[in-house]
């Protein structure tokens, strides 16, 4: 059985400017994976590839399906959902506008009840349903990104730096929202993280990146063990 995404050998390119070095990784089905590294390291690059919003040489395929070629909203019609960094939620529109707008690739008729099931991961949305997004606290915004890249019912969701200017209260919180969707859906979760410690906390297995090449992977509950990465990424 092919794994649920598998890249091998990817270079990032963005005109003369190299965002990953011929980066390999694979996800089995299930799994949660932290890519971990700071700003410039390629955490993005690797995620916007996988979406085809990257130019890239090398190979990416989902369940075994190359998906080089294919537009963004093409990828997650396949199963892949994004949320971005920076949340980049509609501001002017409402909640619920923004979790149908992350639901277009679905059929209309099975929007209403994946929204129940949303509301039901994230009840703070449920209360704001008709408030616009832009008006939502950072964490509030972040729940929605999330909850409207749930909204295509994804095998594979992806989320860039979920953690970026919360407080620590609501970073566990997220974190706490995720486990669970992720038993309930059997999800298969990429991570891209500079908070390293709360990362690898979330992972089962974790990829160290450094200016676009891969430093270390292995266990999550080892590498948080590591001398190197203590000091590194944990600044102990």
């Amino acid at each position: 059985m092919p794994s649920k995404l598998a890249i091998e050998d990817l270079t990032v390119t963005y005109g003369p400017i190299v965002g990953t070095h011929a980066l390999a990784l694979t996800l089995e089905a299930g799994e949660t994976v932290a890519l971990i590294g700071a700003n410039g390291a390629g955490k993005s690059s690797t995620l916007r590839a996988v979406l085809g919003m990257a130019s890239y040489r090398g190979r990416i395929t989902l369940d075994g399906a190359d998906l080089r070629g294919l537009k963004a909203s093409e990828v997650v019609r396949r199963g892949v959902g994004y949320a971005p960094e920076g949340r980049r939620v509609f501001a002017q529109l409402s909640v619920l506008d923004n979790l149908k707008v992350g639901g277009i690739c679905r059929a209309r008729s099975a929007l209403p009840e994946r929204i129940e099931r949303i509301y039901g991961y994230f009840p703070r949305l449920r209360e704001r349903h008709s408030q616009r997004a832009g008006n939502l606290s950072g964490g509030e915004q972040q729940m929605l990104a999330i909850a409207r890249a749930l909204m295509s019912k994804p095998s594979l969701l992806m989320l860039d730096e979920p953690s970026l200017g919360l407080a620590p209260v609501m970073v566990e919180r997220i974190g706490d929202i995720l486990r669970e969707i992720q038993e309930a859906e059997g999800l298969t979760v990429l991570l891209a993280e500079q908070n390293a410690a709360w990362a690898l906390s979330q992972a089962g297995r974790a990829v160290i990146l450094d200016v676009g090449r891969v430093r270390m992977t292995g266990d999550a509950g080892s590498l948080i063990h590591d001398e190197d990465v203590r000091r590194a990424y944990l600044g102990m």
